[in-house]
């Protein structure tokens, strides 16, 4: 009996989950950490999030929507424009260029953006270390972090780390966007998710098709849950529209590889073409063999007719054989073998055994890669939880529990669809309603009735 991922479901939510909610939490510590300890450590600042209207405490309502909007827009746009442009070059096979690409950009947001951290956290517990030895520690972290996350025959226990750690990195940093430009930044980032992924002409679905039908890996940052065995010399790809760690909606991802017992199909099509119409009946026993039963084969799908050839005035036989799955040619000048595609539209063959094997094999194969989430999803997952550590730790529990039940069910239908899904659409919509209806609602209620010494 086939398995399917609804029976390890269990395994495979905690797999996902635990590194989802380990990078939620850091992020929540840091908030809370580095934004008491310097008022100014939690300023805005300028970045491609807010490139079009950096916020004020004095602007009105009105202005701040408007402004946080067309943040927002801009900054889909950017990403929309990057991401298919690493679709093309991934087209082009410039895959040494995008490997490349991706590893400057881990580089960059362990030793730029993480040093900037990794000095504020010094800053404001008062370690004693001097600079030679700070720099030092923090070159060698970048490395390491570059070469695990990169390079083959690394344990997967320091690679899912090094994950782990560039989600945090990123999302310290996008924790430090106004407020208004962080909720229309999430939920235009959501949409766009839905988006790229699902529609035909999505730029993820471009690039998850592309990837598949070279059997290669994606060529992006993704998180696996369990390790996975290599398809190539050079498994590993690049940050793919993760743009230095910002813009890669992730998608969660599973997919079928190539049917490899078509191409072994299609190579026998091709050497068969070749054979000497002698050989036919060779060739007619093999096909008995392989689909069945003789008694199988519909008189409406496969006929022999035989003609004389009067072209050549030769005394050979010109033979046509339709089957329903093939198309060959065999013979010679005064005899030629057809084998052509004729399907009647009113029957339906049942598959046939090699079939029914090949759709079993693509499954299990499925099944032990297991599920992969991209990096996008922790960065903007720990964005959510971040901004709701500013207020108040209610609305961090009510925002943690709203992602992880988007998560769920995305995993859910994961199991039912067996194609790249988004996640972050879910998942950010209904952290987003949490957040505020735990801000306008519950926090007011349970502030209210604790205040007056009430019991509910």
């Amino acid at each position: 009996m086939e398995s399917s991922v609804l029976e390890t479901i269990g395994v495979e939510i905690i797999g996902v989950m635990s590194p989802v909610s380990i990078c939620m939490l850091l992020v929540v510590l840091l908030v809370y950490s580095l934004s008491s300890a310097d008022p100014l450590a939690s300023a805005p600042i300028r970045t491609a999030a807010n490139l079009v209207y950096l916020e004020s405490p004095s602007d009105s309502a009105a202005q701040k929507l408007e402004g946080a909007l067309l943040n927002a827009l801009v900054f889909v746009i950017l990403i929309a424009v990057v991401t298919f442009l690493l679709v093309v070059l991934y087209y082009y096979n410039f895959t040494n260029f995008l490997k490349n690409y991706m590893r400057f950009s881990a580089f960059f947001v362990l030793g730029s953006m993480g040093g900037s951290i990794f000095l504020s956290i010094i800053q404001h517990y008062s370690i004693p270390v001097d600079s030679i030895t700070c720099l030092i520690l923090l070159f060698n972290f970048t490395v390491v972090g570059v070469l695990a996350v990169f390079s083959g025959g690394i344990p997967i226990i320091m690679r899912q780390s090094y994950m782990v750690f560039l989600g945090i990195i990123v999302a310290a940093w996008f924790t430090k966007l106004p407020e208004w430009t962080t909720w229309s930044l999430l939920v235009a980032l959501a949409l766009y998710d839905l988006v790229a992924v699902l529609a035909p002409g999505g730029p993820l679905k471009l690039l998850v098709e592309l990837a598949s039908s070279r059997d290669e890996e994606l060529p992006a940052l993704v998180y696996e849950a369990r390790p996975t065995v290599s398809r190539g010399p050079e498994n590993r790809g690049g940050l793919g529209l993760l743009v230095a760690g910002v813009s890669d909606s992730g998608s969660i991802e599973l997919q079928a590889p190539p049917d490899n017992n078509l191409n072994r199909t299609g190579n026998e099509n091709r050497r068969n073409s070749d054979r000497p119409a002698a050989d036919y009946q060779n060739f007619q026993n093999e096909e008995v063999e392989r689909n069945g039963d003789e008694g199988e084969r519909s008189p409406l799908v496969s006929y022999l007719r035989e003609r004389q050839s009067s072209e050549s005035g030769s005394s050979g036989y010109s033979t046509e054989v339709l089957t329903p799955d093939m198309r060959r040619h065999f013979g010679n000048r005064e005899t030629e073998i057809l084998i052509a595609e004729e399907l009647s539209p009113l029957v339906e063959l049942p598959p046939s055994r090699n079939q029914r094997e090949t759709a079993r094999a693509a499954h299990t194969e499925v099944m032990s890669r297991g599920i992969r989430l991209g990096l996008g999803d922790f960065v903007f997952y720990s964005v959510l939880v971040g901004r709701a550590a500013m207020y108040d730790l209610m609305t961090v529990y009510a925002c943690y529990l709203a992602i992880i039940s988007g998560l769920g069910c995305t995993l859910i239908l994961l199991s039912v669809c067996h194609r790249a899904l988004p996640a972050l659409p879910i998942s950010i919509t209904l952290g987003v309603m949490f957040y505020f209806l735990t801000r306008l609602v519950m926090e007011p209620f349970v502030v209210g009735t604790a205040t007056n010494l009430m019991m509910f």
